[in-house]
Order: structure tokens, then C-alpha cells, then sequence
């Protein structure tokens, strides 16, 4: 990971530590906003991740080596697309972004405010979003038409699936997003 990415740096930038962090940084970011639309909730919290580490860097409140380290677990949580503590349950990219877009609607619509949607797994707030996430997996599974990408009618058959699920048209205007984002719908 890491290693490698600092190896095959130019060695301009591989002795100037503030070069190869920057770099380091650059290509994180650049992987969180190419991959931001598949799963928009999972991608701000890294970005927001990845602005602390780097806000950390520059006060100089760690150490380089420690830096290396965080930047590294969260590197390779962007390139796995999921964080360490993701239910089992929640085994495709598509479970993943289900559940963390529904997380963000709970907290958003009165849970306990929480930033985290891992607090939430255990509670009955966290067991709802992972149900209603695999759930509305089946259906778009189910339910879907073939190449129904831009074409408002088929795609209507997908939202209707989903609202019979959520019940609430504006949740389901705002995951159908995060299913279009999705390759493997």
C-alpha cells in the first residue's frame, strides 16, 4: 500500500516528507470523488476522514509514521469501498451504500444525531437501515427491467418496488441515486 506508493514516487518527492504526503493525499481524494456517486453517505464521511488527517498532518499533532498509518487504513477502506466494522450481512457494494444513504436518512430525521452510523449497527435504528437495506436489494433485484437506466418507465417499476418498502417517496427519490450509482443493479 503505502509502501509501494511512496517507492514509486520520483525521489524528489520521496525525501521531502510534506511532497509525499501531499501526493499521498491527492490520490486518496482523487479515488473519494471518482467514487463518490456510487455510495455519496460512505464517501463524505472519508472525505471528512481524510481532512482530519490531514488537518492533524499540518499542526504536526502526529507523528509522520502514525500519519502513514492512518492515511494507510483509510486508503484502503476507499479502495474496498467499506468500513472495517460493516455488518457481514451487508456483502455487496450495493448493501453497503443502501445501508450507509439510510443511515444518513435516519440520523438526519431524528435518531440521536449521531455523525457515526456505526454507533447506530446495534440499535434498533442500525438493525432497521440493515433490513430495510437488504430488503430493498431483493427488490431492485427482483424488479428490475432489462436496461432500465434512463428509460423513466422501467425505472418508475424500480421505485415502486422500493416505496413499498420505505413508504416515502423523498427516500426513495434519494436511494434511487445511490441504485443508479451501483453497477452491479
Amino acid at each position: 500500500g503505502i509502501a509501494e506508493a511512496l517507492n514509486s514516487l520520483p525521489d524528489a518527492l520521496r525525501t521531502n516528507r510534506e511532497a509525499a504526503a501531499e501526493t499521498i493525499e491527492n490520490n486518496v481524494r482523487k479515488k473519494i470523488i471518482k467514487s463518490h456517486l456510487s455510495d455519496p453517505a460512505f464517501y463524505d464521511r472519508m472525505s471528512a476522514l481524510l481532512d482530519e488527517i490531514i488537518r492533524q498532518r499540518k499542526a504536526e499533532a502526529i507523528a509522520y509514521e502514525q500519519y502513514l498509518k492512518q492515511i494507510a487504513h483509510l486508503a484502503r477502506q476507499v479502495q474496498q469501498g467499506a468500513d472495517d466494522r460493516m455488518s457481514p450481512e451487508l456483502d455487496t457494494p450495493g448493501k453497503r451504500a443502501l445501508f450507509n444513504n439510510l443511515m444518513l436518512g435516519m440520523r438526519d430525521s431524528g435518531s440521536n444525531g449521531t455523525r457515526e452510523p456505526y454507533a447506530l449497527m446495534g440499535t434498533a435504528v442500525g438493525k432497521k437501515a440493515q433490513a430495510a437495506a437488504i430488503a430493498i436489494d431483493a427488490a431492485v433485484r427482483v424488479s428490475r427491467p432489462d436496461r432500465w437506466r434512463g428509460h423513466p418507465p422501467r425505472e418508475n417499476v424500480i421505485k415502486k418496488a422500493m416505496y413499498e418498502i420505505l413508504g416515502d417517496e423523498a427516500a426513495v427519490e434519494r436511494l434511487f441515486v445511490v441504485i443508479k450509482g451501483q453497477e452491479e443493479y
